[in-house]
């Protein structure tokens, strides 16, 4: 009769055991030696500007004697900032760090060389192309080799939406590469800002759409990742147009499954906050094939890196910590939030 509660209580330990597991499917992936776990991530970097005129470039609010007075002891600190989230981001689940991370607003390669020059971020090297911006602001992709096999990439430019010059997208960083030696292709992304009507961004899924479709057409078990700041939440009429959707079993062949729908709208969580409300502009997406696949790389889990030094307080308290208020400089990160996706291999 003594033996009994023992019994149960280890029957019941064991149970919650199992359910802990099943919803933290993330941590358990690092332990397992037959399902390594990796990580992809996306951060737009706010405005990564070097202290020098780019010539045709409207960059003029980020020189010394510009309205921000930017000059090199901020830059430096912008740098040295950027660069303990970046090399932080998933490593309490994935100690080598994400294995391609993809980035807006770098102004050129030279702040992209002055990044990665940073000792903590010594493993990763870069994908840019010159894109057609007015102020000069790109999409990059970032990619620890030893995890990122690059093979082809290219920027493919934005149509202009019934002949809008002024608000473009900033070209469609397209990738191609090998994750953990599991074919993986990526677009970055950074979509026309909320100073654009909807139209506009619905324009740009369009464009996405038939990408995606044209490499769909090339490999039809295609795994894609769609990443960027859209500049519009999931639930949104562009993100709809593009097919990302809520849930996993809504997805069709071609469609996207959208975590940060849930993560917004169920969670009330998201990536920057604009007069008290919070927006998920900063998204990444996934082709079914990697809800569904049995071998290879299959999704596990997301989230958005939310460390208390990220955040600010005082007047704005809770509103992401970034770079400037105002013209105040406030030696911050960011007036947005990365977000990260976890990836095991089967």
């Amino acid at each position: 009769m003594d033996r009994l509660p023992i019994f149960m209580k280890r029957w019941f330990v064991l149970w919650a055991l199992v359910c802990l597991c099943g919803a933290v499917s993330v941590a358990q992936g690092r332990a397992d030696g037959k399902q390594r776990l990796y990580s992809v991530a996306f951060y737009n970097l706010e405005n990564l500007f070097d202290t020098i005129h780019d010539e045709g470039k409207n960059d003029y609010d980020f020189l010394p004697d510009g309205r921000y007075a930017w000059g090199t002891r901020k830059y430096e600190a912008k740098l040295r900032n950027l660069a303990r989230v970046l090399s932080e981001l998933a490593r309490k689940d994935v100690p080598q760090g994400p294995a391609c991370i993809g980035v807006a607003e770098v102004e050129n390669r030279r702040v992209l060389d002055d990044l990665l020059a940073q000792p903590a971020l010594s493993q990763y090297e870069y994908v840019h192309y010159e894109g057609p911006d007015k102020r000069g602001i790109d999409c990059a992709l970032l990619y620890d080799p030893a995890q990122f096999k690059v093979n082809r990439s290219q920027l493919v430019l934005s149509v202009p939406f019934q002949g809008d010059t002024v608000h473009l997208t900033r070209g469609f960083l397209v990738v191609d590469g090998e994750l953990a030696g599991d074919p993986l292709c990526v677009i970055v992304n950074h979509w026309p800002s909320r100073g654009s009507d909807s139209p506009v961004r619905i324009h740009a899924a369009r464009q996405v759409k038939e990408l995606k479709d044209s490499l769909f057409r090339q490999d039809r078990k295609l795994k894609l990742i769609v990443m960027g700041d859209l500049n519009d939440d999931p639930m949104d009429e562009s993100l709809q147009e593009l097919g990302a959707r809520k849930h996993p079993k809504q997805v069709k062949k071609r469609e996207f499954y959208n975590p940060w729908w849930a993560t917004l709208e169920d969670d009330s969580i998201g990536t920057l906050c604009y007069r008290g409300k919070w927006n998920l502009f900063d998204q990444i997406l996934l082709t079914r094939p990697l809800l569904k696949a049995r071998r290879g790389l299959r999704y596990v889990g997301h989230e958005v890196f939310r460390p208390d030094y990220l955040f600010q307080h005082g007047e704005y308290e809770g509103y992401p910590l970034r770079t400037h208020g105002g013209r105040k400089w406030l030696n911050g990160y960011s007036d947005h939030l990365p977000t990260i996706v976890y990836l095991r291999k089967r």
